[in-house]
């Protein structure tokens, strides 16, 4: 007779995972010992709950398959919680198994008692508690069943004792994992193709994550509408590669090319995108919208034809529709085109570096790792600035891959999530685009890091502050509080614990020194000094947002901070 955790073991094999992330705790003993004696699952200790979220959702969205995290009862599991929210809302499959007190105890306000099945409910498909060895495995095949199916997370929790007792006898687990192709009617394909192609004079797409897999598709219908196509943060790996249909991003880390070209159409096709910002959409254009996801139709605004379908298959069967229906008149692609050559140019003229000249730009910083990195690189990166200049000066080719914390948008992902990436795509060289504030939030996992090998190039945007909260205050014409970091140097912090640390002050030394990191056998980090008063401009400035940092200057001079203002003009009044 097999025990509950056993089982436990055995069921995830069937499914397919292969490792655990956790922290491991007196109410995980029977799960982890069931792992030491299988030998089938490796279980990745790190010193953060919260980090072994990050790490799971990171290799979920890589690989495609069912990743898994684990904590102990009481504050343990409590710790996945933020980064279980990133999962779900990015769409991955994870499962977390949060263990419980005693089940004598429950309810008795017991040493570290909380009520998990209650707690991940706002961040999961599926969220049940164990409460005799009956319900096993039947519950942990639902969970895993619902989190691959739906693409989000499954929380399971059970009490240490319940995993330690006898479960029931139970057919071997079969997972089905191929997702079901969806269409829409052939009646709304129709007026699809109507609106598309008769109606519409200047068509733009808006495309996203959920293009993932119809690149092909995607050029033939933008060359049929004679569409620029414009990409969100989270397809950015999908849809820029290969494309003379693009024009960039929209939205507030965007091009003002791809905001432009938004604002220019008369009909916007949305395919596979749950773009979030209603100031980027446009007031008078029909809005055609595709998406898997019944409840994301017309979630952000006005929506004149929402289809429910994969965006791969949709386009397949609306291309034929639009074959030859449309008179040709290429002038809105082009001037789209045009705009965005320009708004390219403009954005590399700014990611230049002058030995001798400090501070360091982040452009030119991030230009650099681009043009270092290796085709098949997979990047991670921190919310706020570092996320910004990954999304303008990073170049996908099909091959890379960009994970960030895009939907939830939480700080300190980046290390994490190359935890995740190293593991599972093990070869493939991973580099962390690590904020100041991100990077030091996590820091006891860089030990995870050097006790594991994992060959992560940690690269760190040492601006001193939580820059892009900076950004926001200025703009909402408030004098900046609380965003100032007194870090220390990095790289010899890395050095210290026996990992490759350099750190950069001077243009003239990057070069070498990402070099340097990059070709090292093992993990690495990368303390660079970049510049804290680098405007990182939206694609369009709101008259509130002018106003708000003409109200910032005046209140930093007339507060005795003239130095900050001067140091703002002369980091960018001159480019």
């Amino acid at each position: 007779m097999a025990s509950v955790a056993e089982v436990i073991v055995e069921t995830l094999i069937a499914a397919g995972v292969r490792r655990i992330y956790g922290v491991v705790g007196d109410s995980l003993n029977g799960l982890t010992d069931s792992l030491r004696k299988s030998g089938k699952i490796e279980w990745i200790g790190v010193r953060h709950e919260e980090v072994a979220a990050f790490a799971a959702g990171a290799e979920a969205h890589l690989t495609g398959r069912l990743a898994v995290c684990a904590g102990s009862c009481g504050p343990g599991n409590l710790h996945l919680i933020n980064g279980l929210y990133d999962c779900h809302r990015s769409r991955v499959p994870v499962l977390a198994i949060a263990a419980q007190i005693p089940s004598a105890e429950l309810g008795s306000n017991y040493f570290q008692e909380t009520r998990p099945d209650i707690l991940f409910k706002d961040c999961s498909h599926s969220c049940e508690a164990v409460s005799t060895p009956a319900q096993m495995p039947r519950l942990l095949e639902i969970a895993i069943r619902t989190a691959v199916g739906r693409r989000g997370v499954s929380v399971l929790t059970i009490p240490g004792d319940l995993a330690l007792e006898d479960a029931p006898a139970a057919p071997p687990f079969v997972l089905g994992q191929e997702e079901p192709v969806r269409f829409p009617s052939a009646t709304e394909l129709a007026k699809a193709a109507e609106l598309l192609c008769a109606k519409g004079k200047r068509v733009t797409i808006l495309a996203g994550a959920g293009c993932a897999g119809a690149h092909p598709e995607l050029l033939e219908i933008a060359a049929a509408l004679e569409a620029p196509i414009v990409h969100a943060l989270r397809g950015k790996e999908h849809i820029e590669f290969n494309n003379p249909f693009d024009v960039g991003m929209t939205g507030l880390l965007g091009f003002s090319s791809g905001y432009y070209a938004i604002m220019d159409c008369d009909v916007l096709l949305m395919l596979g995108t749950d773009f979030p910002y209603p100031q980027f959409y446009p007031d008078k254009a029909q809005v055609v919208q595709v998406d898997v996801r019944a409840e994301n139709l017309g979630r952000r605004g006005r929506l004149d034809l929402g289809l429910c379908g994969d965006v791969k298959a949709t386009l397949a069967v609306l291309l034929p529709l639009c074959d030859g229906k449309r008179e040709p008149d290429g002038r809105h692609l082009d001037r789209a085109l045009h705009h965005y050559r320009k708004a390219r140019r403009e954005l590399d003229e700014l990611a230049t570096g002058e030995p001798g000249k400090k501070p360091i730009h982040p452009q030119y910083l991030t230009r650099l790792v681009d043009g270092l990195a290796a085709p098949d690189a997979v990047f991670t990166c921190d919310v706020g600035l570092p996320t910004l200049w990954a999304a303008r000066y990073l170049t996908m080719n099909g091959r890379r891959r960009l994970v960030g914390s895009f939907s939830h948008g939480s700080m300190a992902g980046a290390m994490p999530q190359a935890i995740g990436a190293a593991l599972a795509l093990p070869g493939r060289q991973v580099i962390s685009l690590s904020g100041d504030g991100g990077f030091t939030m996590l820091l006891g996992d860089l030990l995870t890091i050097r006790q594991r090998k994992l060959p992560v190039k940690i690269v760190v945007y040492n601006n001193g502050a939580l820059g892009f909260v900076e950004l926001e205050m200025k703009a909402a014409g408030l004098l900046e509080f609380g965003t100032t970091l007194d870090n220390p140097d990095f790289g010899a912090m890395a050095r210290a614990i026996g990992i490759h640390g350099a750190r950069v002050e001077d243009p003239g030394e990057l070069p070498g020194a990402l070099a340097a990191a990059l070709a090292h056998d093992g993990p690495a980090v990368v303390d660079v000094v970049v510049n804290r008063q680098e405007l990182a401009l939206p694609p369009t400035i709101q008259r509130q947002q002018a106003m708000g940092f003409t109200l910032y200057a005046l209140k930093a001079v007339l507060s005795g901070r003239g130095d900050a203002v001067l140091d703002l003009a002369k980091s960018n009044l001159w480019r």
